[in-house]
Formats: C-alpha cells, sequence, structure tokens
C-alpha cells in the first residue's frame, strides 16, 4: 500500500523542537517534513546555535514547498535595515515562502542584554518601517517607539509582498495582531475555551480595524506528545515543557487561560522546583520529571494532544473547530509526528483545507 504524502497545508511543526546543539540535523528535519506533506516548519530563536535567518535560508534551500516562518525573532535584537535585508533575501530565495515572526520576548533577557524592552508600540513602527522598505520606500528623519533613523533604504525597485506574523499570548498582544499582522502564533498549552477567546479577539481587532478579520492567518500551537515515543521523551515534551514555561512567565499562561494562581504558587515555591538549576525540558530526568508532573494539575496538561495517533488527530480536529486556520504539532519531530499525520488524514475534512497556500502568513494565494 502506497503512504499518502499529499500536502497538509493546515498543520505545521517546529524546526529543532526545543534545544538543539546540532543546528545541522535541521536539514534532515525539513526534508522529511515536505516529503511527509507538513505544511509549514516555523522556526523558534535561541541566542547559541538558532538563528533566524541562518535556519530559514537552509530550510529554504533544502525544500521547494514547505512554507517557513521564523516564529519568533524580536525587532530590537537587530537594526531594522538587517531585518528587513533577512526577510528580502529569505523572500526571493524561498520563492514567496517565508513569513517574518515577531515576538515580545523576554524582558529578564533584554535587561541583561542592554536592550530596551519590547512595547506595542515599538513593534508596530518596526513593522511599518519594515513594509515602506519593502514597497521600495525610503525612510527619511525618521523618530518614533522603534528608534531614530536618519536615512534608510533598500532598493526603489522593490515591490515584496512579505507576509508579518506575530506570536502572541495576553489580550493587548492578540489585539495588536489583529490590527497589524498578516498571521498569527498562539502559544502551547491553551485551551479550548482560551483559543476560541483568543480566535475572536484578533478577528473582532482586525475588523475594528478595517481589515478584514479572515485575512488574518492564525496558528494554533498542539503540544502533540504520540504513545509511540518513550517515556522519557513523553515526560520531557509534556511535563518538562509545561514546567519551563512555568518557570519563565507562568503567570502569564495561567492568568491568560483562567487557571488557578495558587496552583503556580505551589509549583514555584516547591523547594526542589526553586532550586532546580537550569530549564527543566533541557535537563531534566525521568526522576525528576515524575516529581514536577505531581505538582501539575491534571487539566494544565490536558491542553495537549496526547495519546494514540488517533486520539492525537482528535486533538487537531478541536483546534479547528475552535477557529484556527492552522495547527503547529509543536514538540516533536517529523518522524515523530508521522503516525499523526497519517491519522489525521483518514478524519481530514475533504477539501475543506485546499485554499490555504504553502507561506504560512497568508490565507490565499
Amino acid at each position: 500500500m502506497t503512504e499518502d504524502h499529499s500536502a497538509l497545508p493546515e498543520l505545521g511543526c517546529y524546526g529543532l523542537a526545543g534545544h538543539s546543539n546540532s543546528p545541522r540535523d535541521l536539514v534532515g528535519e525539513a526534508a522529511l517534513a515536505e516529503r511527509l506533506g507538513i505544511g509549514s516548519l516555523f522556526l523558534s530563536e535561541r541566542f547559541n546555535t538558532k538563528d533566524a535567518g541562518v535556519l530559514a535560508g537552509a530550510v529554504g534551500a533544502v525544500t521547494e514547498r514547505l512554507g517557513i516562518a521564523s516564529a519568533a525573532t524580536n525587532h530590537n535584537t537587530r537594526h531594522p535595515l538587517v531585518t528587513a535585508t533577512m526577510g528580502t533575501t529569505l523572500h526571493r530565495l524561498t520563492g514567496g515562502r517565508y513569513a517574518l515572526g515577531l515576538g515580545r520576548g523576554f524582558d529578564m533577557l533584554f535587561d541583561v542584554m542592554g536592550l530596551p524592552r519590547i512595547t506595542s508600540a515599538q513593534i508596530e513602527d518596526a513593522v511599518g518601517i519594515y513594509r515602506t522598505l519593502w514597497s521600495g520606500g525610503s525612510v527619511v528623519g525618521h523618530d518614533g517607539p522603534a528608534g531614530e533613523y536618519p536615512f534608510l533604504m533598500q532598493d526603489p525597485s522593490f515591490d515584496e509582498d512579505i507576509p508579518i506574523m506575530m506570536v502572541a499570548i495576553g489580550e493587548k498582544t492578540l489585539k495588536l495582531a489583529g490590527r497589524i499582522a498578516d498571521g498569527v502564533v498562539l502559544h502551547t498549552f491553551f485551551s479550548d475555551e482560551t483559543l476560541s477567546r483568543s480566535v475572536q479577539t484578533i478577528r473582532r481587532a482586525a475588523e475594528e480595524s478595517g481589515r478584514d478579520p479572515a485575512g488574518v492567518r492564525i496558528w494554533s500551537v498542539l503540544a502533540t506528545v504520540e504513545d509511540s515515543i518513550s517515556e522519557e521523551l513523553r515526560l520531557r515534551k509534556l511535563v518538562g515543557r509545561m514546567a519551563t514555561y512555568l518557570q519563565g512567565y507562568g503567570h502569564v499562561l495561567v492568568q491568560v487561560n483562567g487557571w488557578d494562581t495558587a496552583d503556580l504558587e505551589r509549583f514555584r515555591n516547591d523547594e526542589f522546583v526553586k532550586n532546580f538549576p537550569g530549564a527543566f525540558d533541557a535537563i531534566g530526568t525521568v526522576d525528576d520529571l515524575t516529581r514536577v508532573a505531581e505538582l501539575l494539575p491534571d487539566h494544565w496538561l490536558a491542553a495537549s494532544a496526547t495519546g494514540s495517533a488517533a486520539q492525537c488527530a482528535k486533538r487537531v480536529a478541536d483546534q479547528f473547530d475552535c477557529g484556527a486556520d492552522g495547527v503547529i504539532l509543536h514538540g516533536a519531530t517529523p518522524t515523530e509526528l508521522a503516525p499523526v499525520l497519517e491519522a489525521w488524514r483518514r478524519v481530514r475534512p475533504p477539501g475543506r483545507f485546499d485554499h490555504l497556500p504553502a507561506n504560512p502568513g497568508r490565507v490565499a494565494s
């Protein structure tokens, strides 16, 4: 029997999911993702071996159909002309398959790096600069939230239609994304109720800004941990990932989901958690993660796709029922996702997603 590897533009995954010291692994992952029919590959950035531009260029060079998005980089870590040049280069390198994804990042990290904390006004200003440059315009005597720039220009002949995506979790960022972004990447471990509410917030903000609310492509991010992987990997990808988020910005995730903050405080005040020497998803052992799992309410971890491939496919369908346009199967490699893709094809609504283009920041070609 021939395996079905037809395109699934409604599905995506992350390249080099989680921590990785071997960026070259992305070459094989990207090729396999395209061969399996995954629609888009999303690329996070970390200041070690995961530079957003380099990774996107590598993916673009070894694929022909796969959508590619930086999800996310931060506008304050590069000069706007450098970021605009990265976007134009990747746009042309990939034949229009690339979307630039921006996020707010982490205040504490920017503080120690000596960079300004990111505000909504800065993001909106930076996006305006990029779009001006991509349209062949020049930026003259600019003095705005994103900085002071006497003169910026790429090429007056440019007319580059490069989608901009935003990674969003809180209400303010969701509304900003609805106003200015072409696509939105939500956050892992959103309950179904939170996903539905977030989609509505984005589309309402788009409509209030005079935009077509259906013109914003919204991606749910679904932690996907299928039964065929080892117990250690399951713990790392589910418990470890959740615990790591709670270490960094747990109050935001708990607040947006309407979860009990007392549970978060119990987690953070646990002596083992307080004294843990790093990120749980990076260095936690099976014993560490088993211990941490006892501190996490079951309904927090249930905001994910777990169990058999068929059960995971059912959770994918739930995301679309909540209003998402696409689902990023988070925390798993293309190899690990193969059974879920096969199960999804068996329940996938015929024709529903045929209009979606490869570029993850567009809703139509």
